[in-house]
């Protein structure tokens, strides 16, 4: 991934520098669990432990010849350790070191990934619980519908981020899976006790078979999760950009001093970090496709997946990691106009209130189509002419016939559309 969409936790993961680190802490790993069983002699394992290094440099400069990056760097090893090399990678395939290798990254990308999963998601609680009360339009179809309250929408965020953390841990733990048995996975050279000891090492479970590698339709569920916990943020992106246009002014996400909105209209505050979001959500959602194609590989094994998932797997996570943690700093210094909240709530002129009246004139003996029909020839009068839908019940005879001015007036009671604010709140966030 661009250096602009990576944050430095996440680079030092996904470095060559940490892929060829841990390539060689799995061959020493491979080394000592040999010399236990009497294979590699203690001398040699200790001469191996001592000079085991490699060069970067003289890595690429072997692979332009070999057209092979694991014997490239074995050779590079090799040229450190002396002639105690030959003890090196024995039974082994470079499928053993490199998808061992990448659920050791994974595991430490996790780890990353759900911490600041997390961190997003005590914001938004955070940002519920205070706005637990602050009424605002709740809009389908993106129209005005029935009353709502911000503390409620971010309870409803809160709860899918929920899910996505239960499906983030349970795909995290389907990737954090190893194998060291060699060509097309039988430990025909190798013995079983070897990876049993390398993946505890490494805090990876083995896997109960495999075959030259470990299956890819572990990575094609963990990309699908990942693209789905973006997808949410996406969502919720989407919410705040729409909240914050002109004409209806109720969110605002951060903009910093000396920010500037527009080259050429000052006036500008545009939500670039909230466009930003739903931009790399889409590319999450690409690299899902690819990750799935990738399950299909020939026989034992091929190697079409692996030229793309050198692409695909650190732009995804470092993408989601750059979200979590953007997103995070959107909702933590998020504005929330209260008044424009409720000044667009009263701006309906009680067009909202429409189900109510209808309810209303149903519970007092008329049946439903007729009480539809009388609010909905009203509503429409309102549309039409500006008129307060408010104004135009109060002087309505059809509606005075069966209420009086008190039952009338409590229809457009707003706190009646909250009343039941303190049970959702008490469901999501249980004492």
């Amino acid at each position: 991934m661009i250096p602009r969409y990576t944050l430095p936790e996440m680079e030092r993961l996904w470095s060559d520098v940490n892929k060829y680190d841990t390539w060689l802490k799995v061959e020493l790993a491979v080394c000592e669990a040999q010399s236990k069983l009497g294979i590699i002699p203690p001398k040699a394992l200790s001469i191996i432990q001592k000079r085991a290094s490699y060069d970067i440099k003289e890595i690429e400069k072997i692979e332009l010849n070999v057209h092979h990056d694991v014997i490239a760097f074995l050779t590079s090893v090799a040229s450190h350790v002396g002639p105690s090399s030959r003890y090196m990678h024995l039974g082994m395939t470079s499928s053993d070191v490199l998808d061992i290798s990448l659920a050791a990254t994974l595991k430490e990308t996790n780890t990353l990934l759900i911490s600041a999963l997390q961190r997003l998601m005590t914001s938004i609680k955070k940002k519920a619980i205070k706005h637990q009360y602050t009424p605002m339009l709740g809009r389908t179809h993106g129209i005005a519908a029935e009353p709502i309250t911000l503390g409620m929408k971010l309870a409803l965020w809160y709860t899918e981020l929920e899910r996505g953390l239960q499906r983030m841990k349970s795909a995290a733990s389907e990737v954090e899976v190893g194998k060291i048995s060699g060509a097309v996975g039988t430990y025909a050279h190798i013995n079983p006790c070897i990876e049993q000891s390398v993946c505890r090492k490494l805090g990876l479970r083995p896997a109960k078979v495999s075959s030259q590698i470990i299956q890819r339709d572990r990575h094609a569920h963990y990309l699908a999760v990942l693209a789905i916990v973006a997808a949410s943020i996406e969502k919720f992106a989407t919410v705040i950009r729409s909240l914050q246009r002109t004409e209806i002014g109720e969110l605002e996400e951060p903009f910093a001093r000396g920010q500037k909105g527009s080259s050429a209209m000052p006036h500008k505050k545009n939500p670039i970090i909230c466009e930003r979001m739903c931009g790399l959500a889409r590319l999450l959602r690409g690299n899902t496709i690819t990750a799935m194609e990738n399950v299909a590989l020939w026989d034992e094994r091929d190697i079409s997946h692996s030229s793309n998932e050198r692409i695909i797997l650190p732009a995804s996570t470092s993408l989601l990691h750059y979200m979590l943690v953007k997103f995070n700093e959107v909702i933590s210094r998020l504005t929330v106009n209260a008044d424009k909240m409720l000044a667009n709530i009263f701006d309906s002129g009680g067009l909202i209130c429409s189900q109510r009246l209808l309810l209303s004139l149903t519970q007092s003996g008329l049946s439903r189509e007729e009480s539809y029909s009388i609010v909905q020839r009203i509503a429409l009068f309102s549309h039409k002419t500006g008129k307060p839908f408010y104004d135009i019940v109060m002087d309505e005879p059809m509606v005075q016939r069966y209420l009086d001015k008190n039952e009338i007036k409590s229809v457009f009671d707003i706190g009646y559309y909250t009343r039941h604010i303190d049970l959702i709140f008490k469901r999501v966030f249980p004492a």
